[in-house]
């Protein structure tokens, strides 16, 4: 049974699917923060930056967006791979597009110039310190098809396995495209009346010819298409006919569905239900306490393995550990069905936190390869049921498989996170030992430099108190040496990691003058 939960309030709207009473999937859109991917906007370059074969594009925001030269030039070949679908136009076998374009085409330098206006559409949001990554390639995505000017083929997507079905959509939609324009068949296409997706050909070629009049009229940069929200955007992208139930717990939202539905899938309408209870309607669901689960580190396996996972700006490490479980069998088993449950289990949580890019995975090592298999081909099934591109490679030599997954976002961390004001995103502060050792090395420069008296040392409170009950006798020591008066003064408003020495004759700041 697959359901979709939607909390809707003035602040956000949060989404859930849950499949067979799992939360797999969870987006949440915040009103201060809508999502950009999507949005087609009319912008000036403002630098082109030869070395890398790429451009920056003024949208009118804080951080420009990022044009490679890659995504200039459109091609069956890339967009089939961006909508996941097979098209009908010959592509190379051997190489990569980034080879392609580098061997066949102009560089960047030749194609833009600084200044220049030119309509961009998101691809990938903004991510750390990264802007926006953009693409000329306009993709509108309907109900039934995406919808593709300047380009001139046709497609459908991998998941619609009938090759009757395939054929229908290919044959109807070849007579329905309209010039000079590439459409793909979505998954929600399968088994569809050939009027709706008409219907969708339409109302796509409608909108990009007002976009394109927007855009005629705009001055750069300029917002001149907004992709839906995250309530619409859901429902066209994911209520298929596998999806049994809508909860929404907006009456106005709700109303918006209908509409919706009315107008693209009236067959689905009565699928979508009003949530009127007055319990919270994610804690009538059970999905609040898993939500809060991800943004934990370690994930608990059955049986007592766990795993965990540890986000970087490079990649993604994921570790498998046996935990409490040490099993009834060898120990190879023990390892072998560890393991079998972590392939189930990560899949679903890259899902679920919405983490993409380059993740490495570290299982327990396993000494027989037809178990290697074993676990690269679970890990492999269940990777095919996210919505968003993943592809697991071959165990390395060192025992890691690497996953690539899709990534148009920040994850869920990042998303409901920020770096830690105290430790600077490191997880980690240094030890009272180091710091102590590291005063005591001033006290030595101060000591040995000047010609003070008397100083005083002044330090977070929890510093304090360990230096003067672990190492009051190393500043003794130092007293006794460098002839001078040390005081301690704890400070609660300094960092843990701060401290000052001040001379109490100047009340200057030696560490600062001495640095």
């Amino acid at each position: 049974m697959k359901e979709i939960i939607i909390n809707s309030t003035s602040l956000e709207i949060r989404s859930a699917i849950i499949e067979d009473d799992d939360l797999v999937e969870f987006l949440v859109e915040r009103e201060q923060s809508r999502r950009l991917v999507g949005n087609v906007y009319l912008g000036k370059i403002n630098a082109i930056l030869p070395g890398i074969q790429a451009a920056f594009v003024d949208l009118g925001y804080e951080k420009a967006g990022f044009l490679h030269v890659t995504d200039l030039i459109g091609s069956a070949k890339a967009i089939s791979e961006r909508e996941e679908a097979d098209v009908l136009e010959p592509a190379p076998r051997r190489g990569s597009r980034r080879r392609e374009i580098r061997n066949n085409q102009k560089p960047i330098e030749k194609l833009l110039f600084k200044g220049q206006e030119i309509l961009v559409q998101v691809t990938k949001e903004a991510i750390g310190t990264k802007g926006p990554r953009l693409s000329t390639q306009i993709s509108l995505p309907g109900r039934f098809v995406v919808y593709m000017p300047s380009l001139d083929y046709l497609g459908v997507s991998r998941r619609i396995e009938s090759h009757q079905e395939r054929a229908r959509l290919r044959n109807f939609i070849s007579k329905k495209k309209p010039p000079n324009s590439a459409i793909i068949a979505r998954t929600a296409c399968e088994g569809v009346d050939e009027k709706q997706i008409e219907s969708d050909i339409n109302f796509l070629h409608k909108l990009w010819r007002s976009i394109k009049k927007s855009s005629e009229k705009a001055s750069a940069p300029n917002l001149v298409h907004e992709e839906v929200g995250l309530l619409i955007g859901m429902v066209r992208d994911v209520m298929t006919e596998n999806v049994d139930r809508i909860w929404i717990d907006s009456e106005t939202d709700h109303k918006r569905l209908i509409r919706y539905l009315k107008t693209f899938s009236p067959k689905l309408c009565s699928r979508v239900k009003l949530y009127k209870d007055k319990a919270p309607i994610f804690d009538k669901f059970g999905v609040e306490n898993e939500i809060d689960k991800t943004l934990e580190r370690k994930i608990w396996l059955k049986k007592g393995g766990y795993i965990t996972i540890d986000q970087t700006e490079a990649l993604v490490a994921i570790d498998v550990n046996t935990g409490r479980y040490v099993g009834k069998k060898d120990q190879e088993e023990t390892i072998l069905e560890t393991n079998l449950l972590a392939a189930r289990e990560i899949p679903r949580q890259l899902r679920l936190r919405d983490i993409g890019g380059i993740i490495v995975i570290d299982f327990i090592d396993m000494e027989r390869e037809s178990d290697k298999r074993k676990v690269l081909a679970e890990l492999r099934y269940h990777l095919r049921k996210d919505r968003s591109r993943a592809k697991a490679f071959q165990v390395s030599d060192l025992g890691l498989v690497e996953v690539s997954r899709k990534r148009v976002r920040p994850s869920l961390l990042h998303f409901f996170s920020e770096e830690c004001p105290y430790c600077k995103g490191m997880g980690k502060v240094l030890s009272f030992d180091s710091l102590a050792t590291k005063i005591e090395r001033w006290i030595r420069r101060v000591g040995s430099r000047t010609k003070e008296k008397k100083i005083q040392l002044r330090v977070n409170s929890s510093l304090a108190i360990f230096l003067e009950e672990e190492r009051q006798d190393v500043l003794d020591a130092l007293e006794r040496q460098y002839r001078m008066k040390i005081e301690i003064q704890d400070d609660p408003r300094l960092h843990r990691e701060d401290f000052r020495l001040v001379s109490l004759s100047s009340f200057r700041d030696l560490v600062q003058e001495l640095t």
